[in-house]
């Protein structure tokens, strides 16, 4: 598992922001102030967030950037793969930035730290499905939800 944006990433947001532009760039896109604007915000953010929540943060941080934008960009940034879109156990819907490399996120439960967890076995694993199975995997996504290590040692989130 390597840290992800749950472990510190806000205090590397200009890595973030520079990753998202240079990949605005290679995928031959503009980057205008607003998109700019909304990659800072997503990089500003520790852990897993919500559309809603980044509105609001365009609202306070950047007043004329509206909804419609920020949910645009959301989803360019979603094509591109530097935010990737995860199920919450709940049933709500969030983000987290990351590489374009795939990998898969553990997220806790308790304060929405997200870990990167690399694809270590996976592979291997849905070789052997499709053998026994005869179903040709075409693609995967996996969420892991529990306690990041700082929340199981205060004891939150503990049943």
């Amino acid at each position: 598992m390597t840290a992800g944006r749950g472990a510190g990433v806000a205090a590397g947001s200009s890595h973030v922001t520079n990753h998202m532009v240079e990949a605005l760039d290679r995928g031959g896109l503009r980057l205008t102030g607003p998109r700019r604007a909304v990659a800072g915000l997503v990089a500003a953010r520790d852990g897993h967030f919500t559309a809603a929540e980044l509105v609001e943060d365009a609202r306070l941080q950047h007043p004329g950037i509206g909804r419609a934008t920020v949910f645009r960009a959301l989803d360019l940034f979603t094509s591109l793969g530097l935010v990737e879109r995860v199920d919450l156990p709940g049933g709500e819907h969030a983000y987290v930035a990351c590489d374009s490399v795939h990998h898969h996120h553990a997220i806790c439960t308790v304060c929405g730290r997200s870990l990167d967890v690399d694809d270590s076995g996976l592979g291997d694993l849905l070789a052997a499905i499709g053998a026994r199975s005869g179903f040709h995997v075409t693609a995967h996504r996996l969420e892991i939800f529990g306690l990041c290590a700082a929340c199981a040692a205060t004891g939150e989130g503990a049943p």
